[in-house]
């Protein structure tokens, strides 16, 4: 709103460090004007040296606390809590240091004046909007104007007054200037800067900045006049110090609280159309599909309109937040399923009962439309919906008509001569967990469909947001060869028993451009040249049901040939998954073959495998791990699956690969690594992000961890007894004192705390509940290092903050004269600084019967919680916790947790991410927890298949390894003409978006990670470039099929 908006928009940037240089010197300045002169700034600073260097620790506490917020996307919400949360700390601890007194500067005066003038502000705004939306419900004025205004935005207006008011202070003070004409005195000289003798009194003037001060203010900031002039106002009006002129300060309040209460009078009557946002629905009606002429009208002629036009971005899922109702109701979806309906009621029963059977074949399951298609291409993607710039880049590159990927020329991939292009796929295949944390119906539409909608549009003559499709396929007459989409459910799409990806998936008909005509959640694709495609449900089970396995064992036996070659797509990769969990078990060493046979999971899956398919499985395909890797078996080596391929990529967070570095066997066949992406060096360093990073991608964790902190700290305050550590003279001695007291603390913390006792067992049983799933024995062992990092943190934080308020009590900096030493300093100085001759304050009084000095008081107190809080601690130390009241023992621990908070949200994060590192990288633990902490939304790809007309399936695996941040409409979407007859999957341009920076645009950047080819007869030619990966020691024999058969499947413990 005016004047006062674009003071706020300077206050409240995303901070930059360029920001905080223009601060140190803005800063800098200001103590410069505020001193008499340089010599005496130099001399007074050299004498208080050690105030200025714990002033200068605590601001780069306040720092610490405050940089994971620097350059940050982070809610606008906690942003403005934790700027202005730590702007209160900081003012209210240096205020108190004799450091700003030692340069002539009372901070008490500023901060006391700010107070006053906020709480006034806040006062008379709300006076104000409680009579405008009184005047609206009499009829005096427009109904519109009856929508009240935000509280934080009042809030925010009052701060940016008060902190202008007090600007104006610490430069002029609250003296009333004479009137002069213009360019009278000495204004004139200041601006003249052509002769030498000029500037040289300028630079003499510069020295001396008392003089300077007193001239600015007296050109600059011409007086208002004498309360004589205005007799209706005298009675209400501020004065002058030393004279009857009208105060400057409070000519200053008035007019910014005027141009404030003008700029709102004339939005609500005629701009307040122009100013609301727009709702859900609107939302949802902007984003779908259009007409021809429709979209001919909407497309932006401006940047206005273009930022209209904009989605709303998604970030990816923060799984560490503290306050997500999403990850508490995944959480709760989860358990219900596992506990209540897992082994008791399994949807994919109820499809197999209402399938239709033809020709002793459930066609519900079987498509065979693809089999005589020519030059046969499709796509393979998994684990999409997390982030919008993640799962767009994928979505953006699957719709293009056709991709020129270009190779450099040292690559050793052993490409097709010539260099072709890489079709769209006709077939686009997704492995599971498509929307994060859970498949609640917003999830589904903004994660999901909105990205590949955005990619690809769906023809607008047959899409309707909210048709529900009875009968599949209902393909349109228009799209005959147009992209077709299969899904299988992933684990995080069963949460809630399958029923948004049932409305979703299996009864709508368009993702996007790409039509669906899937009506089950598993299904056969006959592809051409006697491919195969077999998509399983695994659900929670991690297995097929006995109906699937049913379908696809008649399904081997009766339709696929014996030279067919087949494709299996699951949702998660059984063959790494099994080895990570006998490998951390300690169950893959040769004397535990028994245990690990017996803990792999899938009994009826691995029965499809091996007794079913017999060896024409040539790829198993899977998603899950948000990484690629590629395992195949030897040349000229006989196998149950020649060629195990995970691809996550497709949106989600990423997870390492090196932690996977050393599988080699599967189904009794030795393996070997041919591709891994991102590679072990880079999935490594990226771990070591752990250390610093964690806070600043998780900030939501700042709720978890600062609660858990001050429980474990609550029995520690206060500390009353360091004479010891204070009283010490050398360094050594110190840190002897420190130790021995931290010592006693803790064996005193174990000896007569309750509350924190308590809340530490509770701690320690979650972090053993958290370590990986080991032997007991090395689960308790890292739950135990875990937890003693935490509590030494917490111990070392309660006595560093202690120490600071003993140190400051003892030099009277603190608990000099009670709760309310601010304001009784401020009524000492207040009627010389501020005259009240008409007895102003006193009328206020009594009109409010107290309340308006009472609010003024407790504004203050609350204000300085260091001396709320040594007050407190002094009154507990002198006379014991039990014989204090309730209220007292209250506000000396609400005032520990305003600051404690400060001090121990970065120490957590810290601590935790320095766990996180060393169970991912040091013992190969915690790969999921360790990444998705990082939220890294880097190094996204999918694969890309294509049956050539020799009957080979030729193998691609895109990958990008930076994803944009920033978009931007597309210009050639933009300008290129729709045709009412051509769908969208035919035009040149499909995508509305690309990347703000064209350089980092998809298009460009995408490049071929992986290639090989398997041949029909099962050869395989594939070189991949990386690191050689080490030979298997011998090639183990197959176990027989009877042998397979007998053995024991695992029971499900948990999901």
């Amino acid at each position: 709103m005016g004047l006062l908006d674009v003071l706020w928009r300077i206050w409240t940037p995303q901070m930059h460090h360029s920001t905080y240089a223009i601060i140190v010197v803005v800063v800098g300045s200001l103590f410069f004007i505020s001193s008499d002169d340089m010599h005496t700034l130099i001399e007074v600073l050299d004498k208080s040296i050690d105030w200025w260097s714990m002033c200068a620790c605590l601001l780069g506490i306040f720092f610490f606390f405050s940089s994971p917020f620097v350059e940050n996307p982070i809610k606008p919400g906690y942003l403005n809590f934790s700027r202005w949360h730590i702007a209160w700390m900081s003012v209210a601890t240096l205020y108190h240091f004799p450091s700003s007194q030692s340069i002539g500067e009372d901070l008490r005066m500023n901060l006391s004046l700010y107070l006053t003038i906020y709480g006034s502000s806040i006062i008379f705004l709300t006076v104000f909007h409680i009579i405008f939306i009184g005047l609206s419900h009499i009829g005096l004025v427009s109904p519109e104007a009856r929508r009240r205004p935000e509280l934080w935005n009042l809030l925010q207006k009052s701060t940016v007054l008060s902190i202008a008011c007090c600007g104006f202070y610490s430069l002029c003070g609250n003296r009333a200037y004479l009137k002069q004409t213009p360019f009278e005195g000495k204004c004139y000289g200041w601006f003249s800067f052509g002769k030498k003798e000029e500037r040289d009194t300028l630079i003499s003037k510069l020295l001396r900045m008392n003089v300077f001060k007193a001239e600015i203010c007296s050109c600059w900031f011409a007086p208002v006049g004498s309360a004589n002039d205005y007799p209706f106002w005298s009675k209400w009006v501020m004065f002058g110090q030393g004279s009857d002129e009208i105060s400057p300060l409070y000519s200053l309040w008035a007019t910014f609280t005027g141009l404030y209460i003008a700029d709102y009078l004339l939005e609500r009557s005629t701009g307040w159309a122009l100013t609301h946002h727009l709702s859900a629905r609107e939302e949802e009606q902007q984003m779908r599909p259009l007409s021809v002429e429709e979209e001919e009208q909407r497309r932006p002629s401006s940047v206005e309109e273009e930022e209209q036009m904009r989605p709303d971005l998604s970030n990816l899922v923060p799984w560490y937040s503290g306050t997500s109702a999403d990850l508490f109701k995944t959480v709760f979806d989860l358990i219900v399923q596992v506990t209540v309906f897992l082994g008791r009621f399994d949807m994919r029963m109820m499809q197999a009962a209402v399938s239709k059977v033809e020709d002793g074949v459930q066609r519900d399951f079987l498509y065979d439309r693809f089999r005589d298609k020519e030059d046969f291409w499709f796509d393979f993607v998994a684990d999409t919906g997390d982030g919008w710039n993640s799962s767009y880049c994928i979505a953006r590159l699957l719709a293009q008509r056709e991709l020129n990927v270009k190779t450099s020329s040292d690559s050793e991939l052993p490409l097709p001569p010539g260099n072709p292009p890489l079709k769209r796929g006709n077939l686009l295949l997704i492995g599971g967990d498509l929307a994060y944390p859970n498949p609640t119906p917003d999830n589904y539409e903004y994660r999901f469909f909105r990205p590949f909608m955005c990619a690809l549009q769906p023809p607008p003559t047959w899409y309707k947001s909210e048709q529900i499709a009875v009968d599949k396929p209902e393909i349109p007459l228009e799209f005959p060869d147009g992209p077709r989409a299969f899904i299988i459910p992933g684990n995080h799409d069963w949460f809630d028993g399958l029923h948004t990806f049932t409305r979703y998936i299996l009864h709508k008909s368009w993702l996007g451009g790409w039509f669906m005509p899937q009506k089950k959640s598993y299904f056969a694709l006959r592809l051409p040249e006697n491919w195969w495609v077999f998509g399983l449900d695994l659900a929670l089970h991690e297995d097929i049901d006995v109906y699937q396995f049913k379908f696809f064992s008649e399904l081997a036996n009766d339709k696929v040939g014996d030279e067919d070659s087949v494709i299996i797509i699951t949702h998660a990769p059984k063959w790494l998954l099994d080895w990570y969990k006998n490998d951390v078990s300690g169950k893959n060493s040769s004397n535990n073959s028994r245990k690990k046979s017996s803990n792999e999971s899938g009994k009826n899956f691995s029965h499809l495998i091996r007794d079913y398919l017999k060896r024409r499985c040539k790829l198993h395909i899977a998603g899950d791990l948000h990484h690629y890797m590629r395992h195949s078996v030897p040349a000229n080596t006989s196998a149950y699956v020649q060629h195990l391929l995970v691809n996550g990529c497709g949106g989600a967070f990423l997870h390492p690969t090196h932690v996977f570095g050393n599988f080699k066997e599967y189904c009794g066949a030795t393996y070997e690594t041919k591709a891994s992406y991102p590679s072990f060096e880079v999935s490594s360093r990226i771990a070591l992000r752990n250390i610093l990073k964690f806070r600043k991608k998780n900030w939501q964790f700042d709720i978890i961890g600062g609660v858990i902190y001050f429980v474990l700290a609550f029995s520690m305050f206060p500390q009353c007894d360091l004479d010891q550590i204070l009283q010490d003279g050398s360094v050594s001695g110190h840190l002897w004192s420190f130790s021995v007291t931290a010592w006693a603390t803790f064996i005193n913390w174990l000896g007569q705390s309750h509350v924190s006792l308590a809340g530490a067992l509770l701690f320690l049983i979650a972090l053993i509940a958290f370590a990986p799933k080991v032997s007991r024995k090395k689960r308790v062992m890292m739950g135990l290092l875990h937890f003693s990092a935490h509590l030494t943190s917490v111990i070392m934080l309660v006595l560093l903050m202690e120490l600071g308020l003993e140190a400051c009590i003892r030099h009277k900096f603190l608990a000099t004269s009670g709760y309310h030493t601010l304001y009784k300093w401020y009524r000492t100085v207040e009627g010389e600084y501020f005259p009240d001759p008409t007895g102003l304050r006193v009328r206020m009084e009594k009109r409010t019967g107290g309340l308006y000095p009472a609010c003024i008081k407790y504004l203050m107190s609350a204000f300085d919680v260091p001396e709320v809080m040594a007050v407190s601690r002094t009154d507990i130390c002198q006379k014991q916790m039990e014989s204090l009241s309730c209220g007292v023992v209250a506000i000396y621990y609400a005032s520990v947790f305003v600051y404690f908070w400060v001090f121990s949200t970065p120490v957590v994060s810290l601590v935790f991410g320095s766990y996180l590192y060393i169970c991912v990288n040091w013992l190969h633990l915690h790969y999921d927890e360790a990444f998705s902490s990082l939220r890294v939304a880097d190094y996204k790809g999918f694969t890309r298949f294509h049956i050539n007309k020799k009957g080979d399936l030729e193998v691609y695996t895109l990958a990008v390894d930076e994803v944009p941040k920033d978009w931007d409409l597309d210009p050639d979407w933009r300008d290129e003409p729709n045709q009412p007859e051509r769908s969208s999957h035919l035009r040149d341009h499909p995508s509305m978006w690309r990347s703000a920076d064209p350089l980092k645009d998809p298009l460009k950047t995408v490049r071929i990670e992986d290639y090989f080819v398997i041949h029909r007869n099962g050869e395989n030619h594939q070189k991949t470039p990386g690191p050689a990966q080490p030979e298997p020691e011998s090639e183990q024999s197959l176990n027989s099929e009877n042998e397979i058969i007998e053995e024991e499947p695992e029971s499900f413990e948990e999901s």
